[in-house]
């Protein structure tokens, strides 16, 4: 099992190109079940979530080929059956319930796995469902739902989600009628899914708002899209500069997307320059401490609170580190503590008391979870001596060729 081993003592400068989003990927890879034909995406990261996507699709009966971060996807629905053995990797896998059941009528989806910091129930996906109409069933672990055709609805998300609502989303696509989803989620990504299946001939208005109109259309057609930047492995880059001392620029990346998490780091006394397509932070060598808490787009995103914790352990000051969207997204807090870190953790809020002066200690940690994962990256990346991260399959799953892009901005960082 592969590890990663990282150097203290190097500041991090230059310049840095980010990804192509893996939660927007994920999401345009099942929209492909919508509309048989050439599905091609541009800007696709390499990552193993794309992989297990991909083998999840095969299994439907969409090929695919993958080349220089170019997929296309042969679309033709054969199954209808998402399998416990593929759905177990990722949980975005829930996703090809509302493309296929609005598709073919008809849909077995396993009950979904990925990272262990929260129950993330799919309640409300299904809710969605059988008020458009669908017949739903939970047997042995799997989700059976069955439609003759959807039906338009109206229907108000008790809690923002954002799998709930590209779900519906896609499904309301091929129903019959009017759909209208209100506190829908806000994200970039939901904004990217929608503008490609507008492409497909999809009617779609309000995305990037709380309420979201989707008009049923008898038929889709495939089409071209380029996916849109990864906002967290941008803020994870970021971050990589700020915790070294360095100045790094992430190339290719809107700052809209990143307004609340930018504000935080100009809180701490960083200078974050932003231009058309790319944020730069400025060189720092102390920070102060500032509290975050997480939320739903537009506020602090919580796939960057692990990592945001990792900076606060450095800063003068104390933090406190609200965590509102999952419950179990702390169990970072023991491995950053491992290396040093003065954090108390309580089930929902965490006290981070910087050690500026003192330091983190490199020694051998475990990551439990993607973003965890890139919270022990950064925090080795500073940490006297030697870090080694183990599990590193997890930052597999969501950062493209991490190691690369750290090293080509300075750090002394090796998988083995």
């Amino acid at each position: 099992m592969d590890k990663m081993v990282i150097q203290s003592g190097h500041q991090l400068n230059g310049q840095v190109k980010v990804s192509g989003a893996k939660n927007s990927a994920l999401k345009l890879m099942f929209a492909s079940l919508l509309a048989d034909g050439k599905h091609t995406f541009h800007n696709v990261p390499e990552l193993a979530d794309v992989e297990s996507a991909r083998n999840l699709l095969a299994s439907l009966g969409c090929n695919s080929e993958f080349q220089k971060n170019t997929l296309v996807i042969n679309s033709k629905t054969n199954s209808q059956k998402a399998d416990y053995d593929l759905v177990r990797k990722m949980r975005a896998s829930i996703l090809c319930l509302g493309p296929l059941l609005s598709k073919t009528g008809d849909a077995v989806v396993s009950l979904p796995g990925g990272c262990a910091i929260g129950t993330r129930p799919i309640d409300l996906h299904l809710e969605g469902m059988k008020a458009m109409g669908a017949e739903i069933e939970l047997k042995e672990g799997y989700v059976h739902a069955h439609a003759k055709k959807l039906k338009g609805c109206s229907f108000l998300f008790e809690k923002v989600t954002v799998g709930g609502t590209e779900n519906m989303m896609m499904a309301a696509t091929l129903a019959e009628g009017t759909t209208i989803l209100e506190n829908a989620a806000k994200e970039p990504e939901i904004s990217d899914l929608a503008n490609y299946l507008i492409k497909m001939g999809a009617k779609i208005s309000g995305h990037g708002t709380s309420v979201i109109k989707i008009e049923g259309v008898n038929q889709l057609k495939p089409a071209e899209h380029t996916v849109c930047p990864d906002r967290i492995e941008a803020g994870t880059l970021l971050i990589a500069g700020a915790i070294t001392g360095g100045e790094v620029t992430a190339t290719h990346i809107d700052s809209s997307y990143l307004e609340a998490f930018i504000a935080k780091l100009r809180e701490a006394g960083f200078t974050v320059d932003t231009e058309k397509n790319s944020i730069t932070v400025r060189k720092l060598k102390s920070w102060k401490a500032v509290d975050i808490t997480t939320a739903p787009h537009p506020l602090f995103p919580t796939d960057l609170q692990a990592q945001f914790m990792a900076l606060m352990t450095l800063a003068h000051g104390t933090s406190v580190i609200s965590e509102t969207v999952f419950e179990n997204r702390f169990m970072h807090v023991t491995e950053l503590m491992r290396l040093g870190a003065d954090i108390t953790p309580k089930t929902h809020v965490a006290v981070v008391r910087g050690i500026p002066d003192k330091g983190l200690t490199g020694a051998p940690v475990m990551a439990t979870d993607l973003r965890a994962s890139a919270s022990l990256v950064l925090a080795g990346l500073v940490a006297k001596g030697e870090t080694t991260v183990n599990r590193i399959y997890h930052l597999d799953r969501g950062y493209e060729k991490m190691e690369d892009k750290l090293s080509s901005l300075g750090a002394k960082i090796g998988r083995v």
